[in-house]
């Protein structure tokens, strides 16, 4: 029996932009590519929708944040939509500060942007955050306590608040497979705090 083709090849495009891009670099203190991540977020968004476009800009989720590239780039290569999405999950830059001294002002931008953004920037949204909550469950079953030392904030119970706030921001996911798995790990990863 032979599958149902499909024409995957505008998500192609992105996912060999976003290996060009993200080419060399590791994930933070993980010991694996950095695009392992953003494929993450692609076959996490994948489980709501099927829009190429959507599929695409989870790919390049990270890379006007992380890379060279800006979001021109992106608009030119992927168009309008993608460009809108892709900017809508790029983290703020608080200019005269570093990350850890802007931590707390860039997360709650992040969380009153995300809870004003439309479904499809939230259905992309989900796919970063989960992946993200993922790994921090991950390794706070190995590393424990020490987990919260690795990152630019190490206060366990603000890490809650901003997931808290985070959830409450994509809730109109509710229903979908990724946004209930997000709530679960949520509530294990901050059971303590």
């Amino acid at each position: 029996m032979s599958e149902k083709k499909m024409d995957t090849s505008f998500l192609d495009r992105a996912l060999e932009f976003a290996i060009k891009a993200h080419s060399g670099v590791e994930r933070r203190g993980k010991g694996f590519p950095y695009i392992v991540h953003p494929m993450e977020a692609v076959s996490i968004v994948a489980t709501i929708t099927n829009d190429q476009e959507m599929l695409a800009a989870a790919a390049l989720h990270d890379v006007i944040e992380d890379t060279d590239y800006t979001i021109d780039d992106i608009k030119k290569e992927f168009g309008e939509r993608v460009a809108h999405l892709v900017s809508s999950e790029t983290d703020l830059v608080v200019d005269g500060k570093s990350e850890s001294e802007s931590w707390k002002e860039r997360k709650q931008y992040a969380i009153d942007r995300l809870a004003k953004l439309d479904r499809e920037s939230k259905i992309v949204a989900i796919g970063d955050k989960l992946s993200n909550a993922r790994a921090m469950l991950c390794d706070y079953k190995v590393m424990g306590e020490e987990l919260w030392n690795k990152f630019h904030e190490n206060d366990p119970k603000l890490h809650k608040w901003h997931y808290e706030g985070l959830r409450d921001s994509l809730s109109d996911l509710k229903g979908t497979f990724a946004y209930e798995e997000f709530c679960e790990i949520v509530d294990k990863l901050f059971k303590n705090y």
